[in-house]
């Protein structure tokens, strides 16, 4: 068995998400910003989290907040200057943090200077570098493809009377990866960051990157339903997930081999047996294809424990698990499962194998916030409204204290706040006992100290019911994972005779320190974990 100390920086620490423009307002403009961010890396240091992922925060039209990117090479006014990036990740490495930076290469915005010279005409020497089509012969879109944010996935252009393919908003054309110069001119941007020091990526949307060379039309989904996104009307057969994409991928890992210890992240939205593909062959692939199982199944223990074992079991050797609870697209734990559950997932994610990532917020209990018609800003909830899929709810302002804004900014913050900051802040919450902050203080804490939980091997316990139940093991010490997903007391399955575990940490603290023998009995939304002392 490894040692703790054997395990590359990736497979042991916790990645925390900010989303830039909600973290910290520095400039009073009511938007987020870098020098914000150094303001409060002392809050991420003080968790025991050492790996920040930022949001984007290149030039770009906003069109998409960040996710339209204009100059791969810079950063947006908005939030700084370069050298304002530069202290950021001084400042970082002072603290023996490590920085993880988005890359957004499927597609550019529009306004970026390869798509400006790419439409100017047809015999652009970087035409080649979008994807243009022909029109359909009624003079429509080439083929049936959609767009996610709404709409056709192809927009239509005067100047040169052909089709440019934007698998998200028209603000934002494909980049075209079959292209050799394209590959070169991304991995260029890649060498860019590294050589400045970045830790790594976290690659946008990186099964989209190739599309079927036919143009197929996608199918439809004989699953769905009116009240599903109408980008789920077609499977994405032949827009998402094409072979060829490996050998992308397995360029970008080249790259990033090509400095000391850097990871290569990628948000893949597959299932199980799609997204171990993408640690590619002898593990030359991406080193945490992100597993979004926590944030997309249903809050049902044997669903979530079978998809945990079958992750386990479909992972290729030496091919490092992760775990994702939340993020800047979908709702806040809090909104999907309650405060209470809230907690019980905050304890799954910090001890199942692999690696887990925060997202900025979570810790102090944040959850979505109201966003009424005229302070929408999400582009896909303005193209597909009426159906929940605005992501605004999730990216509103971080909440420091109980000052005006939460202390984000001193100008009018870009998006509201939730009503109740003034107590569910980081202020009210450091060193209240029962406080969110204090109990994921306490799971941090625990994880990082015990080889166990950090790295240690993993095996499940059959539960019934709504219990969720595992052991982490290393160098002799085990450690039991009780977890009651439901709202009625359960009792852990009596073939575990004979057990003896001391409680470290509950959910319910008044339970911490107990003794358990032969049967456990877990209250409503109990988790717990409890150091096995003697297990036949």
């Amino acid at each position: 068995m490894k040692k703790a100390q054997d395990h590359l920086w990736w497979q042991k620490e916790i990645v925390y998400q900010i989303y830039p423009r909600s973290y910290m307002d520095n400039s009073g403009d009511g938007v987020g910003d870098l020098k914000g961010i150094i303001q409060r890396l002392d809050h991420i240091n003080d968790l025991g989290i050492k790996v920040v992922w930022i949001s984007p925060i290149y030039p770009s039209p906003m069109a998409d907040f960040g996710y339209d990117v204009s100059d791969y090479t810079n950063i947006h006014p908005l939030f700084g200057t370069m050298d304002d990036f530069n202290k950021l990740l001084a400042e970082i490495h002072d603290r023996d943090l490590k920085l993880i930076l988005d890359l957004v290469p499927n597609h550019s915005s529009n306004e970026h200077q390869w798509f400006l010279e790419s439409k100017s005409s047809k015999d652009n020497p970087k035409r080649d570098w979008y994807i243009w089509k022909d029109p359909a012969p009624d003079g429509g879109p080439p083929n049936n493809w959609l767009s996610v944010f709404g709409g056709s996935a192809w927009e239509f252009d005067e100047t040169t009377g052909q089709y440019y393919y934007h698998a998200f908003l028209k603000e934002q054309p494909d980049l075209n990866w079959r292209n050799p110069e394209v590959q070169e001119a991304m991995l260029n941007v890649m060498r860019f960051w590294l050589d400045k020091g970045v830790d790594g990526f976290r690659v946008d949307v990186m099964w989209h990157l190739i599309k079927d060379d036919q143009f197929r039309d996608n199918p439809p989904n004989p699953e769905y339903t009116e009240n599903k996104s109408p980008y789920d009307k077609h499977l994405q057969v032949y827009t998402t997930d094409q072979p060829e994409v490996h050998d992308i991928v397995s360029m970008m890992r080249e790259v990033v081999d090509e400095y000391d210890e850097r990871v290569l992240i990628g948000e893949i939205y597959l299932p199980i047996e799609k997204l171990i593909a993408y640690y590619g062959i002898d593990n030359k692939g991406a080193h945490l294809p992100f597993n979004f199982q926590l944030v997309v199944l249903p809050w049902d223990a044997r669903e979530i424990e079978a998809a945990i074992n079958k992750y386990e079991g479909a992972l290729p050797p030496d091919g490092w698990p992760n775990w994702v609870l939340g993020n800047h697209d979908n709702s806040r734990i809090a909104t999907r499962i309650g405060k209470q559950q809230a907690r019980v997932a905050a304890m799954l994610l910090l001890t199942l194998r692999g690696t887990p990532t925060i997202y900025y917020g979570d810790e102090i209990g944040m959850e979505d916030v109201f966003i009424s018609k005229e302070q929408i800003q999400d582009p896909q909830e303005k193209n597909i409204p009426g159906i929940g899929l605005g992501r605004d709810p999730e990216r509103t302002p971080m909440q420091w204290d109980d000052t005006k804004n939460s202390g984000f900014t001193k100008g009018e913050p870009w998006l509201p706040l939730m009503k109740n900051y003034q107590e569910v802040n980081v202020k009210n919450q450091w060193d209240k006992e029962d406080s969110m902050l204090m109990y994921y203080r306490k799971l941090l804490a625990l994880r990082q100290n015990e080889p166990a939980l950090m790295v240690g091997d993993y095996t499940p316990v059959y539960t019934e019911g709504n219990l969720l139940s595992y052991i982490r093991s290393h160098s002799g010490k085990r450690f039991l994972i009780a977890l009651n997903l439901g709202n009625s007391e359960e009792m852990l399955d009596p073939n575990i005779h004979n057990l003896k575990a001391a409680v470290i940490t509950s959910t319910h603290i008044k339970n911490e320190g107990k003794t358990l023998k032969d049967s456990i009995r877990l209250e409503p939304n109990e988790g717990l974990i409890a150091e096995i002392t003697d297990y036949p």
